[in-house]
């Protein structure tokens, strides 16, 4: 094997990423995993409380952090914050919610809120960020990447979940198109697309041994998935390790779609 061969770097030194809804949980723990591979981070959510924590744990590690506190699903303040950035290298799409209701029952409200925070303003941060990042004087030599937090349930369907799978399945559909359109200016784009991530949140879900033991059953693994496992497959696909992925969706689902 010729000597010039190396691993590539997993590191992201000297560049600024933003990640959404960053206050707590996934959020919180990926801006973590992204500032302790070098990147610093700008913290995007609605309470500025939980922004600080996350802030700190940042800091801690020897990252810049910078708070910004928005409502996403306005269109023209995002769009304002991403534009007065410095730079912008990375974008980790990651706020969204659930709101679990029979079809015959969804409320206007609810598909109003889980379309408006898991697609338009997923798709107006993406945009704006992919402008941002084309003002980058040396974008062509390091690149950018957006990374879309997704959901297995952006791949299978399930009961009391259409508005939410219909929102991943367009999430996924983005990511495919963008990253075709982006490809020649170096920007990748992808996604992660979990299974349940046993998060203070998702133990409102699973809050009896019944309900853990049939979630559990449905993963070949055999557990929910971890903070950790998120904030690798995010750091990955953010690093000079994944140059040549884009349009990709990793699943970290311990096997579920696999069945």
């Amino acid at each position: 094997m010729p000597d010039t061969i190396r691993l590539p770097s997993f590191r992201l030194d000297d560049r600024v990423a933003m990640v959404t809804g960053s206050g707590a949980g996934i959020g919180a723990g990926i801006a973590a995993g992204l500032a302790e591979a070098g990147a610093d981070l700008v913290l995007v959510g609605r309470t500025s409380d939980s922004l600080e924590a996350t802030a700190r744990r940042v800091e801690s590690l020897g990252r810049k952090a910078t708070i910004v506190v928005c409502d996403l699903t306005d269109r023209t303040e995002l769009r304002r914050h991403i534009a007065s950035l410095e730079r912008l290298d990375i974008l980790i799409n990651n706020a969204g919610t659930s709101i679990p209701e029979p079809i015959l029952e969804v409320a206007d409200t609810s598909l109003d809120t889980m379309v408006g925070l898991n697609v338009t303003a997923l798709f107006v941060a993406s945009q704006a960020a992919a402008r941002k990042m084309l003002e980058t004087p040396d974008r062509k030599q390091r690149g950018g990447a957006i990374i879309n937090i997704s959901s297995q349930m952006g791949h299978v369907g399930a009961a009391n979940r259409t508005v939410y799978c219909m929102t991943k399945h367009a999430v996924e559909g983005l990511t495919k198109a963008m990253a075709i359109e982006l490809a020649p200016h170096r920007i990748r784009v992808n996604s992660v697309a979990p299974t349940l991530v046993d998060t203070p949140l998702a133990r409102r879900i699973v809050d009896t041994p019944e309900k853990r033991a049939y979630f559990e059953s449905r993963i070949p693994l055999g557990t929910l998935a971890s903070i950790e496992d998120i904030m690798a497959a995010t750091v990955y696909l953010a690093s000079p390790a994944a140059a040549m992925v884009t349009g990709a969706h990793l699943l970290v689902d311990g096997g579920w779609t696999a069945q």
